[in-house]
């Protein structure tokens, strides 16, 4: 029996276990899917809307994913395969940190999956440099996600899509990880497993191993899953490409940074678990989830301040309206003031002087600073300038060729060398170009003021040809 109703306006038509619009819109929301009875629309994705339902054999309350297969025979097989992979990992997975799923429903148009309703919001929110947890949360997190894959690895089922979008958190840090549809059953052969899909996973997070599309193991999770925790700690991914294909390469074969030399606020002890977790050997890294809980958790109990401390993002915002860091990403600026060592002085502070073996430099925030050679004023630097560059640039001599005073009141970013060597590649190569092309611009300048004062040039009486013509013997 279907039964017809109308919803906004627009006809509906129902039956035991499906449910299709008449007329098709993003905002409509049916009243019933099957026995559940429809509360509310809690997500909407690409192919997927989530909803919030009661039953009489869920009065507690479910979510409900409908799936909308579209059009392709390849497509719908996709999903289908997906749906019943993860209706077969639920089948074996009962952990208080995984979603539990109840059912999945086919339908001729699409699906629903029936799961545990859990009001937390995706990890995701806390993975920029601006929101970042304290230490303990992070820790917290990512501990009771251990235990869960710990669970899900012995129950022999391999997730391989460990993101921050997988993984929900509410306002108490309960944790759940969800999307279990390209979970790998370990009990069968990867040759013959029915919901093996060839490069399936989210590229950033990523192991070497899955990006080579070898067989995969517990591992590929925990590798995921450290790299969650780098995004938790320092706001930035461990690699970091202009595409995807220097992107895989550096997953590959290049080193991940240290975590506490993006955010000095860390203790050392982090980069040894991370290094362990992300290893690109799968001998050195975590054998197990609770292996790599257990070094969480000695961490934890060695951390002597818990208190939350609001991330100073007013200097943060200081440096992105300046001039040099206008090529820079975000995460860039953020790297660069993590790295650097915030100054302010009054007017008249020698802040270099001319001859010192000194390789620092400086970029001018707010204020203004005269450079000055033998006793004789050379410039005046205006805030996004840089100045005391090139004992940087010029590592031989390494000594500062100016005295940089302070005119007033200044605020500068100060860079030491030793810091930006250990900082990402990426952060490297833009002041590398940013310092570059302001000391190229100086030179110039100083060589226009040099004209003025100079003797009428030499004028060529033959101009070299653009090219040369090559007369055989």
């Amino acid at each position: 029996m279907v039964e017809a109703f109308l919803r906004g306006g627009v006809c509906f038509a129902v039956g035991h276990n499906r449910w299709v619009y008449v007329a098709n819109s993003m905002n409509l929301i049916p009243d019933r899917i099957g026995r559940f009875k429809i509360l509310e629309k809690v997500g909407q994705g690409a192919t997927a809307t989530v909803y919030r339902a009661v039953s009489d054999d869920h009065p507690e309350g479910v979510a409900i994913k409908h799936v909308r297969f579209g059009e392709g025979a390849r497509r719908i097989r996709r999903l289908k395969k997906l749906l019943k992979a993860e209706a077969e990992a639920a089948r074996r997975l009962h952990h208080p940190n995984i979603i539990r799923i109840h059912e999945v429903v086919f339908e001729e148009e699409g699906a629903h999956v029936v799961m545990e309703y859990f009001s937390g919001k995706p990890l995701r929110r806390y993975c920029g440099f601006d929101r970042l947890l304290p230490l303990h949360r992070a820790m917290a997190i990512v501990f009771k996600c251990c235990m869960a894959l710990d669970h899900a690895f012995r129950q022999g089922v391999v997730h391989r899509d460990i993101k921050p979008d997988n993984i929900l958190v509410d306002a108490k840090d309960n944790v759940k990880i969800t999307d279990f549809g390209l979970a790998l059953n370990l009990n069968r052969k990867q040759g013959t497993d029915s919901t093996f899909i060839v490069g399936v996973g989210s590229p950033s997070y990523m192991s070497p191993e899955q990006i080579k599309n070898y067989p995969l193991n517990q591992k590929t999770d925990l590798y995921s899953l450290g790299v969650v925790l780098f995004h938790l700690l320092t706001g930035r991914l461990p690699f970091h490409a202009p595409n995807p294909a220097q992107l895989i390469y550096k997953i590959i074969n290049a080193d991940p940074p240290a975590a506490s030399r993006l955010n000095p606020a860390l203790p050392s002890e982090v980069d040894a678990v991370l290094f362990r977790a992300m290893e690109k050997d799968l001998y050195s890294r975590y054998r197990n989830g609770a292996e790599f809980a257990q070094d969480l958790s000695a961490i934890r109990y060695e951390i002597v301040d818990d208190r939350e401390r609001p991330v100073d993002t007013q200097r943060f915002r200081k440096l992105q309206k300046l001039s040099f860091f206008a090529g820079f990403e975000d995460v860039e600026v953020w790297e660069a003031l993590c790295i650097s060592t915030w100054r302010q002085e009054t007017g008249g502070v020698a802040l270099f002087r001319e001859g010192d073996a000194d390789t620092r430099f400086g970029v001018l925030v707010d204020g203004e600073v005269e450079l000055s050679i033998d006793g004789r004023s050379v410039e005046r630097v205006a805030p996004g300038q840089i100045f005391g560059e090139f004992a940087w640039l010029d590592e031989r001599a390494a000594r500062q060729m100016t005295t940089a005073v302070t005119v007033e009141p200044s605020a500068w970013l100060e860079i030491n060398p030793a810091a930006l060597a250990l900082a990402s590649e990426e952060l490297r190569n833009k002041f590398r170009a940013g310092v570059g092309a302001q000391a190229a611009r100086r030179c110039v300048a100083a060589l226009q003021r040099l004209a003025g004062q100079g003797a009428p040039a030499l004028r060529a009486r033959v101009n070299m040809p653009l090219e040369l013509q090559i007369v055989d013997d």
